[in-house]
């Protein structure tokens, strides 16, 4: 595991990725780049088109090129590390690999995209079949699609795009907004346990399906209590908290607590919600009283267990 691995997949579908065109998908379909999980197969599957694969995998070119596929970012941002993953291709994967990046306003066509400037974030790497290329990204820039090149053609199972979301707040101008989504640009930047789960579930998009879409701490047999702090999108003033415990059923939390950081002012903190009781399996809402803006919330869960998400509304200061 590298280090960038465990800040988000900014390209992953269920964060809103796409994979807008492809130079071609004659064996497997370009928009298993950004399944979630890990890649399955199933030996002697034979379908209409051959073996199949759960990624994307070109025909044998026969002509001068290369082949490639361009994934919108569910969520804008930068990026600091790429994994390529040939899981199962063993004797049809590339040879060699790069990825390029754009930054695109607006909604733009997949014809609009191919005419982009695209900037090299990944040079041209070698590749082995059946294995996980962890490759990473040195570029600051802000981006919002990123194009896998294929050379010269072959499959390629998982593309992962970790970095920071960096995602235009200025449609919030005066409005409230979850102050600490991902898809805002909030970030949990330190956790005190993620035995069972990224702590960075909580503040994904939707709901969690099942606990494993939440985040849950191994059983504590100490006297202290878990925790994590999420970066919010900005300096905001935090009005309403919602603690939900959804598919925890006997490992929710007996009670939570929430704690401010003011912007630039050392250690002190702020209390935005004193611990309070929580009950198994159920959605919290809580009025927060008004104080002043904060740009991180650290989250502390009594004595341990696990949480489907965190949402913090207010307004950017």
């Amino acid at each position: 595991m590298t280090a960038f691995t465990s800040l988000p997949d900014l390209a992953l579908r269920t964060l809103g990725g796409s994979v807008v065109a492809a130079s071609d998908e004659s064996f497997a379909e370009k928009e298993s780049l950004i399944r979630p999980g890990r890649p399955g197969f199933q030996a002697e599957t034979f379908g209409g088109k051959g073996q199949v694969y759960d990624g994307w995998e070109t025909r044998r070119r026969r002509e001068p090129g290369h082949d490639w596929a361009i994934v919108r970012l569910g969520l804008p941002g930068v990026v600091h590390g790429v994994v390529i993953d040939t899981a199962w291709f063993k004797g049809n994967y590339p040879p060699y690999a790069s990825v390029d990046a754009t930054a695109a306003d607006g909604h733009p066509s997949p014809a609009e995209l191919e005419r982009a400037v695209w900037t090299e974030i990944v040079p041209r790497t070698a590749l082995r079949g059946d294995a996980e290329h962890h490759l990473p990204v040195t570029d600051p820039g802000r981006y919002t699609h990123v194009r896998l090149n294929a050379y010269p053609d072959g499959g390629v199972a998982r593309l992962r795009v970790h970095g920071e979301a960096r995602p235009d707040l200025s449609l919030y101008d005066g409005l409230s907004l979850d102050l600490a989504a991902l898809q805002n640009g909030g970030l949990v930047t330190a956790c005190s346990d993620e035995f069972y789960s990224s702590p960075n579930n909580v503040i994904a998009p939707g709901l969690a399906r099942h606990q494993a879409e939440g985040w849950e701490t191994a059983r504590r047999r100490d006297d202290g209590n878990d925790w994590l702090v999420i970066r919010l999108a900005g300096p905001g003033v935090v009005r309403l908290a919602e603690i939900d415990t959804t598919n925890l059923i006997f490992n929710a939390p007996a009670a939570v607590s929430l704690t401010g950081r003011p912007a630039g002012d050392g250690d002190r903190e702020i209390e935005l919600l004193s611990r309070t009781r929580l009950q198994p399996d159920t959605p919290h809402r809580f009025r927060l009283p008004p104080a002043e803006p904060v740009t991180h919330v650290r989250v502390d869960i009594f004595p341990d267990g696990g949480l489907a998400r965190v949402r913090l509304h207010g307004h950017l200061a």
